[in-house]
């Protein structure tokens, strides 16, 4: 995908970090989102134990391997190109100081990704930014039928989606909004998980993701009359 709207990947000349330090609604399917590789190559593995060791070029290699993935991840929980730049920048120096602590009990992408998001979240909480209105209710509004149920199969999220219009969507959902949908339906967390992270309820984060996948709907319905404006 390419689109000077909503990159998904950073610039090839990004320095390197510094080494010295209701309705029911069905979630998009994840087959179009990124999902972080399940097991490294050979490569990667050989990089990652040589930069356990200190070896800065070994992971130069990494940053290389994961740096737009980590971007594409920072964007979408961010909204923001700027914040999301510096926050890939900020999450490698966090591993570079971190990276001997990994045990291999995990992927190491899965591990990487989980440091990225605490690195965004704790920015967003500096930042005095509430991560989700906690005046949401499980309540439906008029327009939303039942609020409770969450999951079923939406025919109108079924077949083919754009991924330009998806990630065009994802974009204009509210800051909250945005931040659970991305950690639940595209890096795949519960929401005891989410909770915990967010210090919010369970009830909360279904209600949060139930409305953004409502507004998700709409404008991906709405998106090729948009484009046919053009």
């Amino acid at each position: 995908m390419s689109h000077s709207r909503y990159p998904t990947e950073p610039s090839d000349s990004a320095p390197l970090p510094a080494i010295e330090e209701s309705t029911p609604v069905a979630p998009v399917p994840r087959a179009v989102l990124f999902t972080p590789a399940a097991t490294p190559n050979p490569a990667e593995a050989d990089a990652l134990a040589r930069a356990q060791q200190g070896d800065h070029q070994a992971f130069s290699h990494l940053y290389s391997l994961h740096k737009r993935r980590i971007y594409s991840l920072c964007l979408r929980m961010v909204g923001n190109i700027a914040e999301a730049e510096d926050l890939t920048q900020e999450a490698f120096l966090q591993l570079h100081r971190k990276i001997a602590t990994f045990r291999g009990d995990s992927a190491f992408s899965t591990w990487l990704h989980r440091l990225a998001i605490n690195v965004v979240l704790m920015h967003l909480r500096k930042k005095g930014l509430s991560l989700i209105s906690l005046d949401e209710a499980m309540e439906p509004t008029p327009d939303e039928g039942p609020g409770r149920s969450f999951g079923t199969p939406d025919a109108s999220l079924a077949g083919a989606i754009d991924r330009l219009a998806l990630e065009r969507a994802i974009e204009s959902l509210p800051a909250g909004y945005r931040l659970i949908f991305v950690l639940h339906d595209i890096e795949g967390y519960e929401h005891n998980e989410i909770a915990s992270m967010l210090d919010c309820s369970i009830g909360n984060s279904k209600s949060q993701l139930h409305k953004a996948r409502l507004k998700l709907r709409d404008s991906l319905r709405t998106y090729p009359r948009q484009e046919a404006r053009r």
